[in-house]
């Protein structure tokens, strides 16, 4: 039954539904306008609670333990980027170069904070750092994964410009300053709210998805796409994974982690953040655009969850004391 935990995922079921109904009933034309204003205007509230949850105290104990942190950012930014040109440089043989290119954008992204903790904490590891690294590294990814895809070639297709920065700026980083600064008064409204938070997670990244998607079809989504593209599409998707996964069991040994550690670090190192992936995308890319840089993302995204209930089960059925 672990293996199917994937599916009980309201977040993978929002994901779904807004794929399905931007086939369906996309938002395109004088319909888009409105859509796209409410989707940012989620954005900026999910990013505004975001300043709210994360505890100042938290992020300054957390960017004390560099050991953990440093390679752990090293993996996320440097090592799955690069990983990511790679395999855009393959699939440019039989994607088209938008789609090609969002591996690149994949590989750009933060970790994604929920389930890194989840799985992390399910599989017998150290979830103190598996909250610390993953919510300071998609802090840092809203600053760094933008510039690091334009770095690695992204501005080829999306223009990452002065537009791009500002927008980028107002609807992520200055709400996120804002929750920051009146953290002391709301905290404690949001901890309380705690269930209803993340369901504003869930609404404004489903959102998001769906008005990327929606572009993507009024400009011909799956017609550039014949079985051959869809498999190559997967199995570039399933190099990912594996790459990203047992990379970062293998680095982490390397430096010497504890198992716990370790755990921890392959949740952080290896899982992507739609979260952040999914509102910046609409941001630096036109919606012709958009939802075919997403699909890469979109595809390792209901993979990971695939994968990560198995893995989290076999690190928890061999404890410490079994592997020692």
């Amino acid at each position: 039954m672990s293996r199917l935990a994937f599916l009980s995922d309201p977040m993978l079921r929002l994901l779904v539904l807004a794929v399905a109904l931007a086939l369906v009933l996309p938002a395109t034309g004088e319909a888009s306008g409105p859509v796209r204003a409410v989707s940012n205007g989620l954005i900026f509230l999910l990013f505004f609670v975001n300043g709210i949850r994360v505890g100042r105290a938290e992020v300054l104990r957390g960017l004390g333990n560099l050991r953990f942190l440093v390679p752990l950012f090293g993996w996320i930014f440097i090592a799955m980027a690069i990983a990511g040109v790679g395999l855009a440089a393959l699939g440019g043989q039989v994607l088209p170069p938008v789609i090609a290119l969002g591996f690149i954008y994949l590989g750009c992204m933060p970790s994604t904070v929920q389930s890194a903790t989840s799985y992390t904490t399910i599989a017998g590891g150290s979830t103190a750092l598996a909250v610390i690294g993953a919510a300071l590294g998609s802090i840092a990814g809203v600053f760094i994964s933008a510039p690091l895809f334009a770095l690695l070639g992204g501005g080829a297709v999306g223009e990452i410009g002065n537009d791009a920065v500002v927008r980028i700026a107002l609807l992520l980083v200055l709400p996120f300053v804002i929750g920051q600064v009146v953290q002391h008064w709301l905290k404690p409204v949001v901890d309380r709210e705690k269930a209803r938070a993340v369901w504003l997670d869930r609404i404004a990244i489903a959102m998001a998805v769906y008005v990327a998607t929606s572009g993507a079809v009024e400009n011909g989504a799956g017609g550039d796409l014949d079985t051959t593209a869809w498999l190559a599409l997967m199995s570039l998707t399933a190099l990912f994974l594996l790459f990203g996964h047992g990379g970062a069991w293998l680095v982490s040994g390397l430096i010497g982690y504890s198992r716990e550690d370790r755990i921890a670090f392959v949740f952080g190192g290896a899982q992507k953040s739609i979260a952040v992936g999914a509102p910046l995308a609409g941001l630096i890319f036109p919606p012709a655009q958009a939802g075919f840089v997403l699909l890469p993302l979109l595809v390792y995204h209901f993979a990971q969850l695939v994968i990560a209930a198995p893995i989290a089960a076999r690190f928890a059925a061999h404890p410490p004391a079994a592997s020692g």
